[in-house]
């Protein structure tokens, strides 16, 4: 069986706290990163080659990138370039805030997670849910080497298993245990109003989490509005 590959250029579309977050750890990791902003990246490079990343265009960070890290407001989601990202592993680590995008019924909506809603308007990418349910901060201060002590958590989801692999290898390089969570569809466990969202914990605690979510109040509403639970399966 061929091994997944490893991402070697990981692209990031959004340059806000988030966004610079990732490109230190991957740096810090030895990836090249490249990252962009809404329009003329030349306002972000000076900032960004401080900490050894690359500003450049949207198009030039996701034709250069072997994946690309969504780390923009959620509510943007429908104006990312669908045909220019046909194809591409594309990580979604973004989340529904009310406050940015506005009242969304859209994207509230317990019958889907909002990574499916992405990988609809993506079509014919290959979306995986990671790097979300982490505060930055907690990002920047808690990435520790393999077998750390003490080393947090990172869940990851996906309907791919090479996909989820090769994004699992990056959560593990940006120094963090992944833990696969399931399907896309799942990947509401992850989400604003679910334990896991904001959770700085283990891989035991992480996983004790997910566990937990069809037994919490959001847990109970999403399996009743799907009518039964979505499958852990890839």
């Amino acid at each position: 069986m061929e091994t997944p590959h490893r991402i070697q250029t990981l692209g990031i579309l959004g340059a806000g706290r988030v966004g610079t977050v990732l490109a230190r750890l991957a740096e810090r990791a030895g990836l090249r990163v490249l990252i962009a902003r809404s329009g003329d990246p030349a306002p972000i490079a000076q900032r960004m080659r401080a900490i050894g990343a690359t500003a450049a265009s949207t198009a030039a960070v996701i034709e250069e990138s072997d994946a690309v890290v969504l780390a923009l407001p959620l509510g943007k989601y429908r104006m990312l370039p669908a045909e220019t990202l046909r194809g591409k592993l594309v990580i979604d680590a973004m989340n529904y805030w009310w406050a940015t995008d506005g009242i969304r019924d859209d994207l509230s909506d317990p019958r889907t997670s909002t990574s499916e809603l992405v990988q609809a308007h993506l079509s014919d990418a290959r979306v995986v849910k990671a790097l979300s349910h982490m505060g930055y901060e907690d990002l920047e201060d808690e990435a520790r080497p393999a077998g750390a002590p003490e080393r947090k958590a990172i869940a990851v989801a996906g309907d791919d298993a090479d996909d989820v692999a090769v994004v699992s290898a990056l959560v593990d390089a940006l120094g963090f245990d992944p833990v696969h969570a399931g399907s896309l569809a799942v990947g509401i466990m992850l989400e604003p109003g679910a334990e896991a969202f904001g959770a700085d914990v283990d891989a035991d605690e992480l996983r004790a989490m997910l566990d937990r979510f069809w037994d919490s109040q959001r847990g109970i509403v999403v399996a009743r509005t799907r009518r039964g639970r979505p499958s852990y399966d890839c």
